[in-house]
């Protein structure tokens, strides 16, 4: 068996982006959206990071860098697809996948079944997602972001 851990961040778009905010593949409309090259997903990067990690694969910026072009916009569900199929490819079989969204804003909840649905679907193995505020400290107490932390876990497949 093999563990990966993953975080990742972002700012919320003070400018007044016309974009959604994409958490798991979710839209949250109404809600204000994240900064970032691809579709700004933080929960699904964080996924992506865990599994790279667990398997020994790199990370989601050396595959999906910020400065290429290509990556501009990208749904990051499909990115998180093609990590898990990188893993699976590698000669593992993910477990599962743990992950936590720290957040002032937007509550989860409400949407934590279809993120848990459509990062499932992704990975292809379960995807639990949990939800907490930092109790109003620091950047992300003040709505300025949020944060996620994953973990997976993954083992070796079974030849013969």
């Amino acid at each position: 068996m093999r563990v990966g851990f993953g975080f990742d961040v972002h700012a919320f778009d003070a400018a007044g982006s016309t974009r959604p905010l994409v958490l798991g593949g979710v839209v949250f409309p109404g809600e204000v959206p994240l900064v970032g090259h691809s579709d700004a997903d933080a929960v699904a990067h964080a996924v992506a990071d865990a599994l790279l990690g667990a398997a020994d694969l790199g990370d989601i910026g050396g595959l999906f860098a910020d400065d290429d072009p290509r990556w501009k916009g990208a749904d990051s569900i499909v990115l998180l697809a093609d990590v898990a199929r990188r893993v699976t490819d590698a000669g593992y079989r993910i477990g599962n996948v743990d992950c936590t969204v720290v957040a002032q804003k937007p509550r989860i909840a409400p949407r934590r079944d279809e993120m848990r649905a459509r990062l499932s679907e992704a990975v292809g193995a379960p995807v639990s997602v949990k939800a907490t505020t930092s109790e109003g400290l620091g950047a992300i107490g003040r709505v300025e972001g949020l944060a996620c932390w994953a973990i997976a876990a993954i083992t070796t497949e079974e030849i013969g």
